[in-house]
């Protein structure tokens, strides 16, 4: 490929297939990214950001500019262009939430016990979507927790009740996710032609995107924490077991490190992020009337759909 005509801000994938966004998800959340100093980070930027302005360095190689951007969309906001924190990057994500999985699935006998480790897990959860902890939200996830707690698994089956902190995590993520990005609700996303050229502010389209990713984050939790207690309770039932209860936990987090290192997090974070495209789309026609209508006064029916980044 001639560098004079590479395009570092199109996608390596075909980002309308599965396979083309998984691929692409796969590169950005590697996790090996996380340890890379600032530094490294910041020429990554510098690259990505000479070859924009179409001055190349010489001897650049195409494979050069490719891993820079890998380490661009893993550290670098993709609307502001600001480094994101370390704890709130994806690519975090393995070595952030291997532990907190395996404490929540260990510890689900006792109210204090699952509140605790929902706080830990949903405080986790707030740095990851760029804000600090926001008291109300926390306030609504504890009550659910302790209401589906105390009332549901006493006549449930014992798996049920290992099964709280999934729900927990579900329903906490229905409240986090909107929560944290109700500005955006109240205010709407900037949408753009498919040129990116900016057509307004859309509250239909953050709708859109963030339902979408409320509906990646459980699909990305829910393997390791709904299997993981099937086999934890066949296990526990075997007498070298019972007599070593006082390792269950240790155990426990082991498996999650096994489960949610190997599979659940390495695997099911890029393939849940793949689920939808991360620039969303939405008809013109399904947009607010007052946006819809400036649109078609400006361009007739020549723009049919908006696009926007539905964030992760």
């Amino acid at each position: 490929m001639a560098l004079s005509s590479f395009d570092i801000d199109a996608p390596r994938w075909d980002q309308s297939t599965f396979m083309g966004r998984l691929k692409h998800f796969f590169n950005i959340t590697d996790c090996r990214t996380a340890l890379l100093p600032d530094s490294r980070l910041d020429e990554a930027k510098a690259l990505v950001e000479s070859c924009r302005a179409g001055s190349i360095p010489p001897g650049t190689t195409v494979e050069q500019l490719y891993y820079a951007k890998k380490l661009y969309d893993s550290a670098f906001h993709p609307d502001t262009g600001d480094r994101m924190n370390l704890i709130g990057r994806m690519s975090f994500q393995v070595p952030g939430g291997m532990a907190i999985t395996g404490f929540m699935l260990q510890f689900y006998r006792t109210v204090p016990a699952v509140v605790f480790w929902q706080w830990v897990n949903q405080s986790f959860n707030a740095l990851v979507n760029y804000t600090n902890r926001n008291a109300l939200f926390t306030g609504i996830t504890m009550i659910f927790t302790m209401t589906f707690r105390c009332f549901f698994p006493q006549k449930a089956p014992p798996l049920v009740a290992r099964w709280v902190p999934f729900v927990a995590v579900a329903a906490a993520n229905c409240v986090n996710i909107p929560m944290m990005r109700q500005q955006e609700i109240l205010n709407g996303i900037a949408v753009t032609d498919e040129n990116g050229n900016k057509l307004g502010h859309s509250t239909k389209a953050a709708v859109k995107g963030i339902t979408q990713v409320v509906i990646s984050r459980v699909t990305m939790a829910a393997p390791g924490m709904i299997v993981l207690p099937i086999i934890m309770q066949r296990l526990e039932k075997y007498k070298f077991m019972q007599r070593i209860t006082f390792l269950h936990g240790p155990i426990q987090v082991m498996c999650t490190t096994m489960s949610s290192g190997v599979f659940h997090l390495i695997f099911m974070v890029p393939a849940a992020c793949s689920l939808f495209p991360q620039r969303c789309s939405m008809a013109v026609s399904k947009l607010e009337p007052e946006l819809r209508d400036s649109i078609r006064s400006q361009y007739g029916d020549s723009i049919r759909h908006v696009y926007f980044n539905k964030g992760l």
